[in-house]
């Protein structure tokens, strides 16, 4: 047996907010039960274990993140990375810097909470 992953999980100030972006990043809809709120919402289908693509959970939590650098982060692709990032920008994303490492480039960027 092996386990698989089933959620993708951000603690966050407004998950309905939170998760209404990343739906349209994603183009997944957000899930309806339970209802989208500022305390909880969540893209993909609760209560099952394996769906083509994990879960994404937003949970309100008090505290504020922290001013440091993510130690995890989704890395997206798309055919054209410029038009994608103009894409996201429009929804409300901010580029931060561009990279090349390793023979990759990417495009670093933060959601509008500030998650890298």
């Amino acid at each position: 047996m092996t386990a698989w992953l089933s959620n993708v999980t951000f603690d966050c100030a407004d998950a309905a907010r939170l998760a209404g972006f990343w739906s349209e990043v994603l183009g997944r809809p957000l899930a309806t039960a339970p209802a989208p709120s500022e305390d909880f919402a969540s893209i993909g289908t609760l209560g099952h274990a394996a769906e083509d693509a994990p879960r994404w959970l937003f949970v309100k939590v008090p505290e504020a993140r922290p001013p440091t650098k993510n130690r995890m982060h989704v890395d997206l692709a798309a055919a054209d990375r410029e038009a994608e990032v103009a894409r996201l920008v429009a929804l409300g994303a901010t580029r931060l810097a561009d990279q090349e490492m390793y023979g990759l480039r990417w495009t670093v960027m933060q959601d509008p909470e500030g998650n890298e």
